[in-house]
């Protein structure tokens, strides 16, 4: 009697499909690299040989774009792509600060919540659930009216945006992870609450936790332009979203789009960039499928 092969056929396909899905694939590296180019590009503008963002008659009054100007000038003639260069810096460093802040405050949150339950997880779970019904508008409006709109302060309203997100993830993956073997037997051993949450439970959070900072970072830069239409990003300096409610003036929409359309190419593909890369490292390290444990 011949054996029936058909199992193994389907046991191999079903293995198939997960290294498949387990595979970062390339357009992951293309993100990080368009990501490094960005900040690259941000980080060196002082030295790079681009015109000062500042300096007006650059070529003329809305030149288009051109060998001398290569995303042409704006209102005051001055030339966008050293602008967007320099506009970079603050929404960068508003998307990085803002998430590191939320995933500071919302993941320690978070993981305490979870790990302890009962009274804990009831009092940390009516802060969260605050957070969540507190309006994001009317949030950043207080936080901005009383502490100015200085960089560090519109870092700050961003980041407390995404403290609640980023703390029920936390608590629900805590959750998860502290039913695992591992964590009981841990337990049986005699390790601390404390020590189990750090050698433990940390490790898996960190994972999944770590794909989120991809997708934050993306709608914190997102936010800081969403403020920008309100009046309400930083007060000195430009960003992205400043030079997108600068090009936004119907008449300058249509004698000039490229003031706002270089601006809203470039942080389009920067959000979709991370927001790529962090949906790949979501499905490459699969807690579930992997099943991290600690040691």
């Amino acid at each position: 009697m011949k054996p029936d092969n058909r199992e193994n056929l389907d046991l191999s396909d079903l293995e198939n499909e997960k290294m498949d899905k387990r595979k970062i694939g390339f357009g992951f590296w293309v993100s990080i690299g368009w990501m490094v180019l960005v900040v690259m590009a941000a980080f060196l503008a002082p030295i790079l040989p681009i015109p000062d963002p500042d300096q007006t008659g650059a070529g003329g009054r809305l030149d288009p774009p051109n060998w001398d100007n290569w995303f042409g000038t704006d209102t005051n003639g001055r030339d966008m792509f050293s602008r967007t260069i320099w506009g970079s810096r603050i929404s960068l460093t508003v998307g990085f600060f803002a998430i590191v802040f939320g995933f500071a405050v919302g993941g320690p949150i978070g993981i305490v919540a979870g790990f302890f339950k009962g009274a804990t997880d009831k009092f940390l779970s009516i802060i969260i659930f605050i957070l969540f019904a507190f309006p994001g508008l009317v949030l950043a409006l207080l936080i901005i009216s009383l502490l100015g709109q200085t960089l560090a302060v519109v870092c700050l309203t961003v980041g407390v945006v995404g403290v609640a997100p980023i703390a029920r993830l936390a608590r629900a993956i805590t959750i998860a992870t502290a039913e695992r073997e591992f964590v009981s037997a841990a337990r049986i051993l005699g390790s601390t609450n404390r020590r189990i949450m750090i050698r433990e439970i940390l490790p898996n959070v960190t994972i999944p936790m770590g794909a989120l900072a991809f997708l934050g970072m993306a709608l914190a830069i997102v936010g800081e332009g969403g403020l920008a239409f309100l009046g309400l990003s930083v007060e000195e300096g430009f960003s992205w979203g400043k030079m997108i409610v600068l090009g936004s003036a119907s008449r300058t929409l249509q004698k000039a789009p490229w003031v706002s359309m270089f601006p809203i190419g470039i942080m389009f593909l920067t959000v979709m960039s991370l927001n790529y890369a962090g949906d790949r490292l979501r499905d490459f390290f699969d807690v579930r499928e992997i099943g991290i444990g600690g040691g």
